[in-house]
């Protein structure tokens, strides 16, 4: 009598598949880290666009004049700064009074805030110039009292390596820049 032929995998083979599935991990290990440290990059740059693109919108809206401000934290001691990756939206200075819950009744009267410790602790904010922004009714970049407008914001992470440069030498991070036209335009690149 014929033994019927059984169907399955020996201990070799498994053994063998699983040295393959390690071998092909420990090589994507490194790239994959990259990918989340450029994620995060990407995530805070995007974050910060549609903070700018939102004061703008409300000054448009409003047709008067809305501040998109860096801080460097959201509590009462907060101060403007061109390295915090805490925003606020607010028709008022609101140095002083991150902490104020969104509201239009009294002052500062902020629109939106954000802190920069949600999904994005490791990205390094820069900005030129100065950390706050000036919309007017127009959409345009305005000047109340002489103030200075921030014009670029570098998104980088140095935790992750140098930035890479255009003709792809450098580092592994894919480091962006926010460019604010004068116009109120704000454009991410590279």
């Amino acid at each position: 009598m014929a033994r019927p032929s059984q169907a399955g995998v020996s201990l070799i083979e498994l053994m063998i598949g699983l040295a393959i599935m390690a071998l092909l991990i420990m090589i994507g290990l490194p790239n994959m880290a990259t990918w989340l440290q450029n994620s995060k990059i990407r995530t805070a740059g995007e974050t910060m666009l549609a903070g700018l693109t939102l004061a703008r919108t409300e000054a448009v809206r409003r047709n008067q004049i809305v501040r998109f401000q860096m801080v460097n934290n959201l509590t009462s001691g907060c101060v403007v700064s061109t390295s915090g990756a805490d925003w606020v939206v607010s028709l008022d200075d609101v140095t002083g009074a991150c902490d104020t819950a969104p509201s239009e009744a009294a002052a500062p009267r902020i629109v939106q805030k954000r802190s920069g410790s949600e999904g994005t602790q490791r990205a390094v904010i820069a900005a030129t110039t100065a950390g706050v922004v000036h919309f007017n009714g127009l959409g345009r970049v305005t000047s109340p009292g002489g103030a200075a407008n921030m014009t670029q914001v570098a998104i980088s992470n140095p935790v992750g390596g140098a930035c890479e440069n255009p003709d792809g030498s450098g580092g592994p991070m894919r480091c962006l820049r926010i460019n604010i036209s004068v116009g109120g335009d704000a454009r991410m690149c590279d």
